[in-house]
């Protein structure tokens, strides 16, 4: 559905969930062990822990007369697989950039997902990427985006 111009009018939103299973240590470089511990706890450990992320990408646009979707299904899943699941899934989340200097704190993953999704989203879809979630925990997740 890429590219083509679309009438004006309402638009619709769509959100699509994927998962994908990655680790994380959470310790900022600048920090001693003790302030690591205390502002991160056991999350700050050296040996990293898991999670299987919950991830849910909106996306909107007007509805294309001619297929009655907002974005093909396959499209999307394609962009998200490309730029995030082949990219995050089964790593040390702190061995790939920009995390190297950055804590991935799930508020921090979020936004790197959304910057990576947001341009070809547009490029490629013809939608504007509203917003992601990103589920960490049964008790834990972060929106980022227009969405948020």
């Amino acid at each position: 559905m890429g590219g083509r111009p679309r009438r004006a009018g309402p638009v619709i939103a769509l959100t699509r969930r994927y998962r994908f299973p990655a680790a994380h240590v959470l310790r900022h470089p600048d920090l001693s062990d003790a302030e690591n511990d205390r502002v991160y706890g056991k999350c700050a450990h050296p040996s990293g822990h898991g999670h299987d992320y919950g991830l849910e990408v909106t996306v909107a646009g007007p509805v294309d007369p001619r297929t009655g979707a907002v974005v093909a299904l396959e499209e999307l899943d394609a962009l998200v697989h490309e730029h995030v699941l082949d990219r995050f899934s089964h790593v040390l989340l702190n061995d790939l950039e920009p995390f190297h200097h950055l804590v991935p704190t799930a508020e921090n993953i979020a936004q790197v997902i959304h910057e990576a999704l947001s341009g070809p989203v547009s490029a490629r879809s013809g939608a504007s990427l509203l917003g992601v979630r990103l589920v960490e925990t049964r008790r834990n997740w972060f929106d980022y985006g227009a969405a948020a």
